[in-house]
């Protein structure tokens, strides 16, 4: 008897990892605003029947505290206004959120988001546009 070369062929190499994505969210804090939460939360106002917010994003004084913080700052209809704001330039960060009449100051300033562990676009964008419409602020209501 003669030695055959077995029939089995060579095992395929396990195919490499992908590298993982990072997710939007790890993009330095000054550009993952702009260029994704702003649009973000401008379509999901407009997907309650209004128009986009007014959006501008930048460093200012804290309403109610004139602390110096991050912040989102939207001008609805009507001339409603609300501040979104970061005490550090993180999505982690303690966030508050800051809301005013036409013709008022806001006078309050509110925890936004304390209990979540992880930040995510969705989540900010979701939770931020639940506030404005618990407000009557967007669309017909």
């Amino acid at each position: 008897m003669t030695d055959s070369p077995t029939s089995e062929s060579p095992k395929p190499q396990a195919a490499a990892a992908k590298p993982k994505t990072p997710p939007l969210e790890a993009m330095p804090f000054a550009d993952f605003i702009p260029q994704h939460l702003m649009p973000a939360l401008a379509k999901e106002c407009q997907a309650y029947g209004g128009p986009a917010p007014a959006l501008d994003f930048g460093t200012g004084p804290m309403p109610v505290t004139g602390l110096e913080c991050w912040m989102v700052k939207g001008v609805l209809p009507g001339d409603r206004r609300f501040w979104l704001c970061f005490t550090d330039a993180e999505l982690e960060s303690a966030k508050m959120i800051a809301l005013a009449e036409a013709g008022a100051q806001p006078s309050l300033l509110e925890s936004f988001l304390i209990d979540e562990k992880k930040m995510t676009l969705p989540l900010l964008v979701s939770r931020l546009v639940q506030r404005l419409n618990g407000q009557k602020w967007l669309g017909p209501n």
